[in-house]
């Protein structure tokens, strides 16, 4: 059970979500809250929460392991679990507001105070849409269709609905992200001085790391030529050790160990701690994800520079649509303008034939890169 007299109740997905609500929590003070553990199916993001579930407790959380997922019974009998907890509480603290069970969330609660904290990226989009007053659409999603899209339509609607200010209703995001709020929204600033408090700061190996992304697993990116680029960029920068996304396919990684000859690095932790902690390398090359928002604001106190790779038009595979370009585009514009980030681009003998020489749209993450 849920302590009853919770004020305050925070729900992860992901273990970014979790570090963001306990830098909100040493941002903002609430005093004791709950915070509720949903977790994935994805053996990685499990072993993760499981890690940041014990850093939680330790800084004085009180932690909940609640499954969510996985058969027809499970989830009605969390929600049933979750309904009178989430009837007493005045605010919610949530990172992933495209969650259609975050959504379900939402519906059943009473008007309270709502906060959403980074979940990567996706912060930018969830704004935008809120501020448009649409349906909550992941980025490199198209629009619901379907019954099951008509039948989850209302529900999607009063989510919608509770992350809009209110009476009686204040709504805050809690972000690293360059956002546009809307009208009536708090936006607080998300500095990581929690986690530069509590870790590092790191040794550093003198060389480059890379950082992956799961943008083919997604759909985004075509794997082969993913694949080629990193080999590129290992070889022209010295790359060794690649950080892989919790996301990441064994098949893609197993690849990337063959052909660009890196020591693949599955991180127990979210990589901003992992950064922290160390060692690290002297410089980190990104393709375009929430860690060139993050990484420079956790390393601020560090010489560690860190440079986003372009991401040439013809590596995107036929099925995202202008709407994904956009984002990503904007994704890497926002690191540049906020952070004054370099760019890189992949050597151009390890390009595509019908490349431009110039990469054009590029950039982006959620809690899928």
């Amino acid at each position: 059970m849920v302590a009853s007299g919770a004020e305050t109740l925070a729900f992860a997905e992901s273990p970014v979500q979790l570090l963001n609500i306990l830098e909100w929590a040493h941002t903002a003070s609430p005093g004791a809250f709950t915070v509720v553990i949903l977790p994935p199916q994805g053996t990685a993001s499990r072993g993760q929460l499981r890690r940041m579930a014990s850093i939680a407790r330790d800084s004085g959380c009180r932690v909940l392991w609640r499954e969510a997922r996985g058969g027809a019974v499970t989830p009605s009998r969390a929600l049933a679990a979750l309904a009178a907890p989430l009837r007493r509480a005045r605010r919610l603290v949530i990172g992933d507001p495209f969650s259609h069970y975050l959504q379900l969330l939402l519906s059943m609660a009473r008007r309270c105070d709502v906060v959403v904290v980074d979940d990567g990226t996706a912060t930018m989009e969830f704004t935008a849409q809120l501020g448009r007053g649409e349906r909550l659409v992941r980025w490199h999603r198209g629009a619901p269709r379907g019954p099951r899209a008509a039948l989850f339509a209302p529900v999607a609607r009063r989510a919608v609905a509770r992350l809009t200010p209110a009476k009686g209703r204040s709504v805050e995001v809690f972000t690293v992200m360059p956002v546009q709020a809307p009208p009536g929204v708090t936006v607080t600033e998300n500095t990581f001085a929690w986690t530069r408090s509590q870790f590092g700061p790191p040794d550093l190996t003198g060389g480059a790391d890379m950082v992956g992304t799961s943008l083919v697993e997604t759909g985004v990116l075509d794997e082969d030529r993913y694949v080629r680029a990193v080999t590129g960029l290992a070889r022209a920068h010295g790359i060794t050790r690649y950080f892989a996304h919790r996301k990441e396919s064994a098949e893609k990684l197993g690849r990337l160990t063959v052909e660009a000859g890196l020591t693949i690095v599955r991180p127990d932790l979210p990589l901003e701690l992992v950064a922290r902690c160390g060692p690290i390398g002297s410089s980190i090359l990104s393709f375009p994800s929430t860690v060139v928002h993050t990484l420079p604001r956790v390393l601020s106190d560090t010489t560690v520079s860190v440079a986003v790779v372009d991401i040439a038009d013809t590596w995107y595979t036929d099925r995202v649509s202008e709407r994904a370009t956009g984002f990503l585009s904007n994704v890497t514009a926002s690191a540049l303008g906020a952070h004054g980030l370099r760019t890189l681009s992949t050597p151009n003998e390890l390009r595509s034939p019908a490349a431009p020489a110039t990469p054009a749209a590029s950039a982006g993450d959620t809690s899928d890169l």
